[in-house]
């Protein structure tokens, strides 16, 4: 049996639950006895490709909008999600967030994913959008955030002053597709199990475990649950 477990993770960073993914995911990793040889690999997925932001975004009115529900409905969801972050020690201030376009980070990102960097600058991102109230979008906090990863500034530039890597990330959202993803996040362990949305920790442990009991890493994939919840899709979040 092979001696390295790979996740792919299928991830927005406007998408709240897939933050908590994340936390789920490590704390999993850390309970898992085989967890120090276990790699992930940040996937690329956009909920609103389209989305063009602009200055009076407001999270609620936005997401009233999009969906077509009340600004009651919205604020009752994004509380759900707030206590649903602290359950995972996550501090969310949807009342700070600043609405972007997430293409241009995750450009970023497989520039990251090249110096095997991602998930330090996944955890950044996310970090500046739920819980700080940077825009994500903006070219001088993207040089910061991977500056702090260890990211060159000049080659930082470079990236996100042209279309580098923007194949990379159209090429992610395709194969989502093709596995059939509605929804992220969306973790596939080794080729073989897909688990989607943010389930508990003891989820992902069991995963871990079937996985790596079976040793078979070539198998088509077989998505676990069915249910859509703890993650969001292009109606929204469950």
């Amino acid at each position: 049996m092979e001696n390295k477990l790979k996740i792919q993770i299928w991830s927005d960073i406007m998408c709240p639950y897939c933050y908590i993914g994340k936390r789920r995911i490590e704390g999993a990793l850390a309970e898992f006895p085989n967890g120090a040889s276990v790699e992930i690999e940040w996937k690329s997925f956009q909920l609103d490709a389209s989305f063009v932001a602009s200055e009076d975004d407001n999270m609620a009115e936005h997401l009233a909008e999009k969906y077509q529900k009340d600004k009651e409905w919205a604020q009752e969801m994004m509380d759900s999600m707030t206590q649903n972050a602290k359950n995972s020690g996550l501090d969310f201030h949807f009342e700070k967030a600043v609405m972007a376009n997430s293409f241009n980070a995750h450009r970023l990102l497989h520039l990251a994913k090249k110096y095997h960097k991602a998930n330090e600058l996944e955890e950044l991102l996310f970090k500046a959008y739920l819980t700080d109230g940077k825009n994500i979008n903006d070219l001088t906090t993207l040089n910061e955030l991977g500056i702090q990863v260890g990211l060159d500034s000049k080659e930082i530039d470079n990236v996100l002053n042209s279309d580098a890597y923007a194949n990379d990330v159209k090429q992610d959202i395709e194969m989502a597709r093709n596995i059939g993803v509605q929804g992220v996040p969306f973790f596939v362990f080794d080729n073989k199990y897909a688990v989607s949305g943010a389930q508990h920790q003891e989820t992902f442990v069991k995963t871990l475990e079937k996985v790596w009991e079976e040793g078979d890493f070539d198998s088509k994939i077989t998505i676990l649950n069915s249910s859509t919840e703890g993650s969001c899709g292009i109606d929204g979040c469950d």
